[in-house]
């Protein structure tokens, strides 16, 4: 059996492996050579568990099994958090994959395979293409980073107003995807600090809340998308949405979401979970961010062991603008 190389988790920290790839692929199964990787936040919880990390993945098929029908070799796809669903079920045929029972998760299931490796084999079903305008280094931060914000805006009309809270790895792809959709677009940071990155991405208000007072209002909020780790002030939030609006809740968090109860009520505002984009959204994401050129801002690491380890640190440390992407070596 042919091999490549893998990065997996340890409680040592990110260490090189091997891994096989069958002689010959079953059904619909597509080795995919890799090209580039994300690293995203998610990956962080998972550096000391023993799997195959990564799920920001870019790469080029290489051979594909008996029943895939429409990917050949040659052609280049992504991959991200959701790998695979059950195909049958209500939600499935609903189009709502992403909650099936069944669905295949990043950290969870085919912990063999991820997209801190040189190869990986996955099903044709969950292989998104790229579109062609679109570099591998661009493409990879958007498997994830982009799917997570795109999924609550891609029905947004154009004269909605997008609250976006921090200017980040998901804030600053955010930004630009409403803005490019139409939408006024009102960025909420903790200082002014990135105010210039904000409006250069297509923030149309900026808010820097350390500086905010009794005076301050922005445009009442339809849709406000939270990219930080920690939790708003949502005393402070609440009054700042539209009625009938919605919060979209985006980061992991195990913190309750303790939000007050009349604000709610009376404004008629709705909290809304989001996941990942379905395979529908998710490739309407990657045609839309190809033709309005909507691109990370990245630096990229060489995906070795210490270029792995580099690059976690950062991200752990709040040091990279905006998305790491590791290049295999």
């Amino acid at each position: 059996m042919p091999s490549f190389t893998v990065f997996r988790g340890s409680k040592e920290g990110p260490k090189q492996d091997q891994t096989s790839k069958p002689d010959q692929l079953t059904g619909t199964q597509v080795f995919v050579k890799v090209t580039a990787s994300g690293l995203c936040g998610t990956d962080l919880h998972y550096l000391a568990a023993d799997v195959v990390l990564g799920h920001e993945g870019v790469g080029v098929v290489q051979d594909v099994g008996p029943d895939v029908q429409n990917l050949k070799k040659g052609d280049r796809v992504g991959w991200g958090y959701v790998h695979g669903a059950c195909g049958a079920c209500e939600q499935c045929i609903k189009g709502e994959d992403v909650f099936c029972a069944q669905r295949r998760l990043y950290g969870f299931d085919d912990t063999e395979q991820g997209s801190f490796a040189h190869g990986a084999v996955w099903p044709e079903s969950h292989l998104h293409p790229i579109p062609d305008s679109m570099t591998d280094e661009v493409a990879a931060p958007l498997q994830c980073a982009g799917a997570t914000v795109f999924t609550p805006l891609h029905d947004v009309r154009a004269d909605e107003t997008v609250g976006v809270i921090g200017v980040g790895g998901l804030g600053h792809l955010a930004i630009q995807f409403a803005a490019k959709m139409g939408c006024r677009v009102v960025v909420l940071s903790g200082s002014e600090s990135k105010k210039d990155d904000a409006h250069r991405l297509g923030a149309t208000e900026f808010i820097a809340m350390n500086k905010r007072d009794e005076n301050t209002k922005p445009t009442p909020i339809d849709r406000l998308l939270v990219t930080t780790s920690a939790l708003p002030d949502w005393d402070v939030i609440m009054p700042w949405m539209a009625p009938k609006g919605t919060i979209y809740p985006l980061t992991v968090s195990q913190d309750a979401l303790k939000i007050p109860a009349m604000p709610l009520l009376l404004s008629g505002v709705a909290v809304q979970g989001s996941l990942v984009a379905t395979r529908t959204v998710h490739r309407e994401m990657l045609r839309f961010a190809g033709l309005h050129g909507i691109a990370p801002w990245t630096e990229t690491f060489p995906m070795t062991v210490e270029g792995i380890q580099k690059a976690t640190d950062a991200l752990n440390n709040g040091k990279v603008r905006f998305r790491a992407v590791l290049l295999p070596q």
